[in-house]
């Protein structure tokens, strides 16, 4: 369980306090930020661009996990990576150049995933496995912060790890949406490696102490 690693969604942070928020994720322990990239067409919300990116990166040393829920990600990609993210995903359903995207990241020196909706089954990677560092299964509806995680993710989880497995491929599983204390040991378990929590960790009374409450919960231990 040593590779396990908590991602705090700034999604649910202060959108006028960012640089508190990634204080908060540093003094909790958290392996890296997500940041979420909206653009109001491919999902319903629209949140920030590569000028905060490029903010955030010089006030953080944590990897910058930015995750684009945006349509078609090959004509921006590029931007985000001169911005300073670490890890890039896009979602299948938002390009008809997966490989593409994936390549540029590849070359811009970021790490390269693709991101599933939750009615998207992972078969639809099965040419891409060679392209990608890592793969993002939605536990929600992409779009808004504070949705209920979907249950059927787990399986789904299971079943993205089995089929990278059996193509010879070893691809990080990330999950992203409604993870919290109650659902991350059972995500674990299936093969996620890394846990994107929003509401949980900046929702809670102490955002610090809750990255290490999710931790622990993940690792089935006792907090």
């Amino acid at each position: 369980m040593s590779t396990l690693r908590i991602a705090p969604s700034l999604l649910a942070a202060d959108f006028a306090r960012l640089a508190d928020a990634l204080s908060m994720a540093e003094e909790g322990g958290a392996d890296l930020v997500h940041v979420d990239v909206m653009d109001g067409h491919f999902v319903p919300n629209l949140t920030i661009g590569p000028p905060v990116v490029r903010a955030l990166r010089a006030a953080t040393r944590m990897a910058l996990d930015v995750h684009l829920m945006i349509e078609s990600p090959e004509n921006t990609v590029a931007e985000y990576i001169d911005a300073g993210a670490d890890w890039i995903s896009v979602h299948v359903e938002a390009t008809h150049h997966l490989q593409r995207c994936l390549s540029t990241i590849r070359k811009g020196g970021a790490k390269a995933g693709a991101a599933l909706n939750p009615a998207t089954p992972p078969a639809v990677l099965s040419s891409a496995w060679a392209d990608l560092d890592y793969a993002v299964v939605m536990s929600v509806n992409p779009g808004w912060g504070g949705q209920p995680f979907l249950p059927a993710s787990v399986e789904k989880v299971r079943r993205l790890r089995g089929e990278a497995s059996e193509a010879g491929f070893r691809v990080v599983v990330e999950v992203d949406g409604g993870v919290d204390t109650g659902n991350a040991q059972a995500l674990a378990a299936a093969g996620a490696e890394i846990l994107v929590a929003g509401t949980a960790i900046y929702g809670a009374d102490d955002p610090a102490a809750s990255i290490g409450r999710l931790r622990a919960a993940a690792e089935g231990v006792r907090a």
